[in-house]
């Protein structure tokens, strides 16, 4: 079993919390705490993985990911 470093984004709203991973395009899940939406992304990054692998495809290995908060005057 091999193991990937992935970054995740969960932000909260109004409606609870959503998460995704920036490194795999379409990967993405919801959940009403902060807790359940990590597990959710876990399972579904989990899933994603093993579907590229099983159809041969490429696992983006990014090296890093930069967040940072901006303040913008409009």
């Amino acid at each position: 079993m091999k193991s990937y470093r992935v970054s995740v984004i969960i932000k909260k709203d109004a409606n609870g919390y959503f998460a995704f991973c920036p490194e795999l395009q379409g990967c993405y899940t919801q959940g009403d705490s902060y807790d359940k939406v990590l597990e959710n992304i876990k399972d579904a990054i989990r899933l994603h993985l093993e579907d590229r692998t099983e159809s041969g495809e490429d696992i983006p290995i990014v090296e890093s990911i930069s967040l940072t908060s901006l303040e913008v005057a409009v």
